[in-house]
């Protein structure tokens, strides 16, 4: 069977990113499409799978930031014909618009936030930008909504994620969670300069990530440090921020295991970061929303954060930095993220679709 993987871009190193690649181990005779592909600043297991682009792809300026194709990325998908007997596309904007000659199923990871979740997308964009995406909303949902109902079956990556595509859709998917992608057994690399024992955050530089809550909540904590992993360095913040980016797989799990806790207050549509940390017994302190509520259990894995304030954040922080917790109990919670999970929910559920063909 000619199985074909779509995904929207590899141009980043994200969650989106770690699916497809267990996508890919899951079909390993599949081959990978995308708009654009840029091998030096996503995984680098990339290198050893075929990947196809898009005609996109020639131009550097999109590699360099994909928001900036947003008005050509639908239509480029949409044109491009993939001739295999199954194709999954891995979508959180454009891959699920393309069209095949055998069925199309869908791994959601959100309906398009820039039609569907406006005000968390708008968040920390520009006047210009803001209309810009106003001006191009209703050609966009139109072949949006088109590319979802072509689809053979939809699966959605969290409850949360499943109302959404129902709303925006009518479509009802399977639910199946992602699985943690980082593998806690895999190598282990100290960050220089790092002392164990910091607080640890981990996440790319959009407005609904809240990132900057967290950093204005620590930097009033000088008896703390806190670590941002896919933050935008910023010289404004204290030297107890240490802001890092780009790092190696090996010293990401130093980071997981030797923090004290990670902090999530991201409007995460599930949250990758909560169930990684799960897997090296860490506890996490999240805001009570999203697919946090799916996966974090207040008084076993951390505690809830609230996000109203900085004040408010930080007595948060502190109430999970004086409890003890179980890493033990927190890990045993985190088998169920596991890629053996995740590929084996996933070729049934394939299979359970393509049986109704």
């Amino acid at each position: 069977m000619k199985v074909v993987i779509a995904h929207d871009y590899l141009t980043q190193r994200g969650g989106a990113e770690r699916v497809v690649l267990e996508l890919a181990r899951a079909f390993p005779e599949a081959s990978i499409l995308t708009s654009m592909y840029a091998p030096d600043v996503t995984f680098p297991e990339f290198r050893d799978l075929h990947v196809t682009t898009l005609a996109l792809d020639r131009f550097g300026s999109f590699r360099r930031d994909p928001r900036r194709a947003l008005p050509f990325l639908g239509e480029a998908f949409r044109r491009h014909y993939v001739d295999a007997d199954l194709v999954l596309a891995s979508s959180s904007g454009f891959a699920h618009q393309v069209r095949s000659r055998g069925p199309k199923v869908v791994y959601c990871h959100n309906p398009p936030r820039w039609l569907h979740q406006w005000e968390d997308y708008s968040i920390g964009l520009g006047l210009a930008e803001r209309l810009a995406f106003r001006a191009l909303r209703r050609r966009l949902l139109t072949t949006d909504r088109r590319g979802a109902r072509e689809a053979a079956g939809y699966v959605a990556n969290s409850n949360n994620v499943a109302q959404r595509i129902r709303s925006a859709y009518g479509i009802e998917p399977v639910v199946i969670h992602p699985p943690r992608g980082l593998d806690p057994d895999g190598p282990t690399m100290p960050v220089p300069g790092l002392r164990p024992g910091f607080l640890l955050t981990v996440g790319r530089p959009r407005g609904y990530k809240r990132t900057d809550l967290l950093l204005e909540t620590v930097a009033r904590m000088p008896d703390q440090t806190l670590v941002t992993v896919g933050s935008r360095p910023d010289p404004r913040w204290p030297a107890n921020i240490q802001q890092l980016r780009d790092i190696p797989d090996a010293q990401l799990r130093w980071l997981y295991r030797s923090a004290s806790a990670l902090l999530a207050c991201s409007r995460e549509d599930f949250g990758l970061t909560p169930v990684e940390a799960f897997g090296f017994g860490t506890p996490v302190g999240a805001t009570p929303e999203g697919g946090y509520l799916e996966t974090c259990l207040p008084g076993l894995t951390g505690d809830w954060l609230d996000a109203g304030s900085v004040a408010s954040m930080e007595a948060g922080v502190r109430a999970l930095l004086d409890r003890h917790w179980d890493p033990a109990a927190i890990r045993q919670h985190g088998e169920k993220w596991t890629a053996e999970v995740f590929r084996r929910n996933l070729t049934q559920t394939v299979a359970g679709i393509l049986a109704r063909q």
